[in-house]
């Protein structure tokens, strides 16, 4: 009896084999009409090529590495030996090694959407964003319409701060497919670090219409919110976004801060303590806390409690322990002495 098992390994066997032996046969008849020139040394550089492409399918990447550079040593100008080494230094994460065969190959064949894509994500892991964004670019000319290029292109401008640019192909890859989150929140943050509020929170609404349950999408709306002096609808997310994740301490801190500005200092003081309790270096909780501390000791006739002055104090002593050079720092100072008088 024939076990089922063996018998579809060897048809896959079979199958592979016949796949090698047409993809030779092709490969050597198109350097037969096209490379007039070809001779042994090239033929060699066909074999191990193909030995490499087996090789891979058997998990044998580093024997697969050595036939393909034996390859592309005896044949320099061979794109497709360079392409595979890419992709399998990529899969090794070898990421130098991988971004330097994907720039042979589209040095060799500056029509390989694939490579280009492919050394823009080699690139982007190893965030050389300014060289990423000139490989996914051309592979959005290369198809103008693949959707991950352009988000991707749009990401790594974003990580430059060519914000210009990435709202382009922000916009080019809404235009592909208006129903990806991922597009949506990216737009929101282009918008918002143009202090273009009102758009951002279209595009963080949209983003969470498509992915309702999403913490990080909540806390930036809710930012963004706080932006536009939207407190109820910024509190309202940011309580969702602390039931969802206990341990987002800047999620508590924004909420700090929304009570604040909702005067309900008590609620204030808790949410900046927890967020410094999750995260004693975050320097702005401290500097938040400080102020809650003075409001809510600072009485109708305008004296401060003097217990909570020195609570203040001590909190911004720590703000400035940990970020000594921060935003307003000078302000900051002038209140610790003022405060400690």
């Amino acid at each position: 009896m024939s076990d089922g098992g063996t018998t579809v390994k060897v048809k896959n066997r079979t199958k592979k084999q016949s796949y090698f032996t047409l993809f030779t046969f092709y490969f050597l008849l198109f350097n037969l009409l096209f490379a007039p020139g070809c001779n042994r040394q090239q033929d060699r550089s066909v074999d191990l090529y193909v030995d490499g492409i087996m090789l891979r399918e058997l998990g044998e990447n580093k024997m697969a590495v050595e036939r393909l550079n034996s390859a592309v040593q005896l044949n320099k100008r061979f794109t497709l030996a360079y392409s595979l080494l890419g992709e399998i230094y990529q899969e090794m994460e070898d990421y130098e090694k991988s971004a330097a065969s994907y720039e042979a190959a589209t040095k060799l064949n500056p029509w390989s959407f694939k490579d280009f894509f492919n050394l823009g994500r080699v690139y982007e892991i190893t965030k050389k964003f300014a060289q990423a964004v000139r490989a996914y670019a051309r592979a959005c000319e290369l198809k103008p319409n693949h959707l991950q290029a352009h988000i991707n292109t749009a990401k790594c401008y974003y990580e430059i701060k060519n914000y210009k640019r990435a709202l382009i192909y922000g916009e080019q890859a809404e235009q592909i497919d208006p129903n990806v989150s991922e597009i949506q929140n990216l737009l929101g943050n282009i918008h918002e670090l143009q202090k273009d509020y009102d758009q951002a929170i279209r595009s963080y609404k949209r983003s969470l219409e498509i992915d309702s349950n999403n913490p990080g999408i909540m806390a930036s709306l809710a930012v963004a919110y706080l932006k536009t002096n939207r407190n109820e609808p910024a509190k309202e997310l940011l309580e969702s976004v602390v039931q969802i994740q206990p341990d987002n301490n800047t999620a508590y801190k924004h909420l700090g801060y929304c009570y604040l500005r909702l005067k309900d200092i008590d609620k204030s003081i808790a949410n900046y303590s927890k967020a410094i309790e999750i995260n004693d270096k975050d320097w702005d909780a401290h500097r938040g806390l400080g102020v809650a501390y003075i409001l809510k000791g600072t009485g109708e006739s305008g004296t401060v409690d003097e217990t909570l002055k020195v609570k203040a104090v001590r909190q911004w002593q720590r703000s400035l322990e940990i970020k000594p050079n921060q935003p307003n720092r000078e302000n900051l100072v002038k209140y610790i002495q003022v405060f400690s008088e």
